[in-house]
């Protein structure tokens, strides 16, 4: 899923990551309830949506097990020269030797100096909304689709609701058959 350089993203780039998934439904009474955050109350289903965000740009998501390897995706998706902008997360460590990095501390401030990644965390608040509040559940196995889906509408949102009909409409009319939807309905039926 390498990208050509000239897909890469350059100049102010901001990098998060977002966990979505993977966590058991709570029971009903009080007294029966767990630590979901614990691992042990986990369903393994977990997943990570690292998301890249050009300021003023473009939107790249991909979706990973741990966010700590979102510093590959950062490797393959910037340009070099780039300024990259994450949080205090120690993985993001490894970036200071590739680009001129810029770190923000959310418990001091959510924007000092420039440094700030309010557009990628932004991006994944509304991702989460969507997931929760118009599918209200998704399975990993699609969240790559759902997390480029709504790149796409991120990086088109300032258009009009017909402008991006007719793009989606076109879009789909011009590519093959998706091996990965052709038949999913008919498929969870068969079982």
């Amino acid at each position: 899923m390498g990208l050509r350089p000239f897909n890469a993203l350059s100049g102010e780039v901001e990098v998060d990551g977002g966990h979505f998934g993977g966590s058991i439904r709570p029971a009903n009474l009080a007294v029966d309830r767990v630590d979901r955050r614990l691992a042990e109350h986990q369903t393994g289903k977990r997943r990570v949506v690292v998301v890249a965000r050009e300021r003023s740009g473009r939107t790249l998501a991909l979706v990973t097990k741990h966010e700590a390897e979102g510093v590959e995706i950062v490797k393959r998706v910037v340009a070099p020269g780039s300024t990259v902008h994450a949080d205090e997360a120690s993985h993001w460590d490894a970036l200071h030797g590739l680009y001129d990095t810029k770190r923000i501390n959310h418990t001091v401030a959510y924007s000092v100096d420039g440094a700030c990644t309010n557009q990628a965390e932004s991006f994944l608040a509304r991702l989460r909304r969507m997931v929760d509040g118009q599918h209200h559940h998704v399975s990993p196995r699609y969240l790559y689709q759902y997390a480029t889906h709504a790149a796409w509408l991120e990086d088109h949102r300032r258009l009009d609701n017909g402008t991006l009909a007719h793009r989606a409409l076109r879009l789909a009319l011009a590519h093959k058959v998706s091996r990965n939807w052709k038949g999913y309905r008919q498929r969870s039926f068969a079982r």
